[in-house]
């Protein structure tokens, strides 16, 4: 046992001592490796910037309704169902009629009474007042008279009323749609009693055409101020994850929604769907295009990309030349007072960048306007990084010094005479 306990030791020292060496001849050899300084650059591009929001939303139809009945029955029979395509006028469901049938016959019953004691109480009147007008009758048998009569009239104007209510719910009894377009929702089935004592029940809901939809998207209240009518749109749903659907802002809505604090404004797009994909309901992933401008195009990172005075006299050696534009602080505070205008590296010829003064239009975070100060296929520097002595160029050793994704350089890569980046305002 202590033989084999012996012999694997020796085997872990072996291997120990292997990787020791290997590590040192690594080490000695990274050192022996010489590197060297590359400045990067990119050429302008033609290109557009958008400005976005983003936001989500729910899909709905422009236009539905609700079907209901205005009295109580049951349900006798029903003549469409979910996704079904009616038309204006066509018949949706019936409600039980015996109901309202024996209703209507006793308003009908009550009509006939009253006409006969409204022709009672005429022929009543007319002798009483033959009488009274010979003297042969009391002042007050008279007033009887009258008041019997007009008794008779209004009781049959109140008969005549219930007959017309009973023959307005008899038609109730047939449920129509009152549009052209498809089923949504059935709330009800046959046998099923509805009754509307106190609100109108909802039967069905009917969408009028979903071939033209619409996206209620909630936007926060930081971004709200940039969304206008007309601007275009893009939106995604979880159904369909590869297609981009497109819309345009209808009108933003001025009444907030305050959920645990959160204040967001609803905004309304028109979003067509000609193949009927989109469902009413679903869950859209909105992209409101607030700002759109073409024109020269660069990096963001050519904003904040620097040559420090020992970059520079390192390269200075190697023969590259660099113009800048101020030979002081005096001079630098004079010219950047101007802050509508950004200082850039410029590559002019093989060795030779030079400071330019550029005006800088709409950015996405990514890539700026410029709308002054470069040319199409100008190179802009956009960082400097440290590639192995003999290795191609474009393969830098570590991240670029300039100002990797978008980020400016660390505190003590700068130059003290280039301004540093503006401070984001975040959103």
């Amino acid at each position: 046992m202590s033989k084999k306990l012996s012999k694997t030791t020796k085997w872990i020292i072996a291997i120990a001592a292997i990787v020791l060496l290997a590590l040192i001849l690594l080490m000695v050899l990274k050192k022996g490796k010489h590197t060297e300084m590359q400045i990067n650059t990119v050429r302008t591009t033609m290109d557009s910037i958008e400005v976005t929001v983003t936001a989500t939303g729910e899909l709905q139809p422009v236009y539905k309704v609700d079907v209901g009945t205005q009295v109580s029955g049951i349900v006798e029979h029903i003549y469409v169902d979910f996704n079904s395509v009616v038309k204006k006028g066509q018949k949706l469901a019936e409600l039980d009629r015996s109901n309202l049938n024996e209703q209507l016959t006793q308003a009908q019953t009550s009509v006939s009474n009253a006409k006969s004691n409204l022709t009672l109480a005429q022929q009543q009147y007319d002798r009483v007042k033959s009488l009274y007008d010979n003297k042969a009758a009391t002042q007050e048998s008279y007033e009887s008279a009258v008041n019997s009569l007009n008794l008779a009239k209004n009781q049959l104007k109140t008969a005549q009323s219930e007959l017309s209510r009973a023959q307005t719910n008899l038609s109730y009894a047939t449920i129509y749609s009152p549009i052209d377009g498809v089923i949504m929702d059935k709330a009800v089935e046959e046998g099923q009693t509805v009754a509307s004592s106190f609100s109108t029940p909802t039967l069905f809901t009917i969408a009028n055409d979903l071939t033209q939809m619409q996206v209620q998207a909630s936007v926060d209240e930081a971004d709200i101020g940039e969304v206008k009518a007309g601007q275009p749109v893009t939106f995604t749903v979880d159904a369909f994850p590869d297609d981009v659907f497109t819309g345009t802002v209808k009108e933003v809505r001025i009444n907030p929604t305050v959920t645990a604090n959160v204040v967001t404004y609803t905004v309304i797009i028109n979003a067509p769907n000609p193949e009927t994909k989109l469902f009413p309901g679903m869950t859209a992933n909105v992209t409101i295009v607030t700002k759109k401008e073409s024109g020269i195009c660069i990096p963001m990172t050519a904003l904040y990309a620097s040559l420090n005075q020992d970059m520079m006299k390192q390269f200075e050696k190697k023969g590259y030349t660099f113009k800048t534009m101020y030979r002081n602080q005096e001079e630098m505070a004079q010219g950047l007072k101007d802050i509508s205008k950004k200082t850039i590296w410029v590559k002019r010829g093989d060795k030779t960048y030079e400071q330019v003064r550029v005006a800088v239009g709409l950015n996405n975070g990514v890539t700026t306007l410029v709308t002054d100060g470069l040319e199409m296929g100008d190179e802009v520097v956009i960082g400097v990084s440290e590639v192995m002595a003999g290795m191609p160029k474009g393969m830098p050793k570590d991240m670029p010094q300039g100002m990797p994704e978008g980020k400016p350089q660390k505190e003590g890569s700068s130059n003290p005479f280039m301004p540093g980046p503006p401070q984001q305002k975040k959103r």
